[in-house]
């Protein structure tokens, strides 16, 4: 066991001590950090999937340099890590990441980090109530951020929109796109629960399956191994990077290509796919233009709330990606429930079809079960006939 409750109150509770794992990316830590480890992060407005990363790794408790709620929108990553009953010590200060090296072993106590009985950084430990107080504040100006957000995006489309409809070419795949179904997987909300709701769709279309960076751990943890990863590579384990799959660098039409260095040093072969956009959008794009008769997205952005909690000013891009693709993309959400309420009643009737032609052909083929039958009819007869007399 890596940690221990240790005297002294923590918001009502015990303090907790534990090794300390440090890192300015809260989904890098979240891949590295290891369960009954305290996680400290310098990550302002904590959104929902960092959130929810973490609760999986987990962490014992979390330190936020950063305020874990600014008030530009209501995020909902606090309230995920407090209700898994994590304590969570906010805007402890940004000398806090210096101060704690990793592997160190802290305690969080009286609203701060100590080591060796040594107060080197104070905070205030959030609570649901404080949560939800915090995040109604945020509701109620919500309306400066959506028309800053409203404002980048139409900027953004005025300058971009005649590139992203501009011919693309796509770099040479082994997948075969045409005919057939492609599945775009974001290692985003709700993604655990899209892929299983989608296993049934899964074995019986088999997609291409496109991972998006972390997409690609996030197919393979749920049993799953993709047949492409695009992206900068920048949140995919080394692991998935040699699943397999075709590597597909992306690369923006200004020559700006983050992860050509950890995709050149890893000396797996890959592609090179110039598009403008995120990561997610190409994905897409490149499955478009490759034939697929129908693209299906796992865990992608859709809202202005989980635009930011990406940190991005705006959605145009994607916009224009949904604007290009038209009816050949669908969400997951809705393919699961219509395609399981469909196969759930197919597979009854089958069910139900199956047993009663068993049963019929059984009666008609088996001697024996004639022979039972008819000695069960007899025994009836004569039970009848006894209470009859008995009358």
């Amino acid at each position: 066991m890596r940690w221990r409750r240790a005297r002294g109150p923590v918001g009502g509770g015990d303090a907790v001590r534990a090794v300390a794992r440090v890192d300015r990316r809260t989904k890098d830590l979240a891949g590295r950090i290891d369960r009954g480890e305290i996680a400290v992060i310098d990550h302002a407005d904590i959104d929902r999937v960092a959130a929810e990363a973490l609760v999986a790794a987990g962490v014992v408790a979390v330190v936020n340099a950063s305020p874990s709620i600014t008030g530009r929108y209501p995020n909902g990553g606090p309230a995920i890590i407090v209700d898994a009953g994590i304590p969570l010590l906010d805007a402890a200060g940004a000398e806090v990441m210096d101060l704690v090296t990793d592997g160190d072993e802290i305690e969080i106590r009286d609203g701060g980090v100590w080591i060796d009985e040594r107060k080197i950084a104070a905070g205030e430990l959030l609570d649901r109530a404080e949560i939800e107080r915090r995040t109604e504040a945020a509701k109620a100006e919500i309306g400066s951020e959506l028309r800053r957000f409203a404002h980048n995006t139409l900027e953004y489309i005025d300058r971009e929109a005649e590139m992203m409809f501009a011919p693309l070419a796509l770099p040479p795949l082994r997948a075969e796109f045409r005919g057939r179904h492609a599945l775009v997987v974001v290692r985003g909300h709700d993604y655990r629960s899209d892929l299983d709701a989608l296993r049934s769709y899964i074995r019986e279309y088999r997609p291409v399956l496109i991972a998006v960076d972390g997409g690609a751990d996030a197919l393979l943890e749920r049993g799953f191994t993709p047949d492409l990863i695009v992206g900068d590579f920048d949140s995919c384990t080394d692991a998935a990077m040699a699943c397999g799959a075709e590597l597909v660098h992306h690369v923006h039409p200004d020559g700006r290509g983050p992860g050509r260095e950890r995709l050149v040093g890893s000396g797996l072969p890959f592609e090179t796919f110039v598009a403008s956009g995120m990561s997610e959008d190409v994905a897409m794009l490149l499955a478009y233009e490759a034939g697929a008769e129908l693209i299906v997205a796992v865990g992608t952005h859709a809202t202005m709330v989980e635009f930011l909690d990406k940190g991005r000013k705006g959605m145009a891009s994607t916009f224009l990606t949904r604007l290009r693709l038209g009816p050949v993309l669908v969400d997951a959400k809705g393919v699961s429930r219509l395609y399981a309420g469909r196969v759930r009643r197919r597979d009854l009737f089958l069910l139900i079809g199956s047993a009663v032609a068993a049963m019929l052909a059984m009666v008609v083929a088996s001697d024996s079960l004639q022979v039972f039958l008819d000695g069960f009819r007899l025994m009836v007869e004569r039970a009848w006939s006894q209470v009859a007399g008995w009358f």
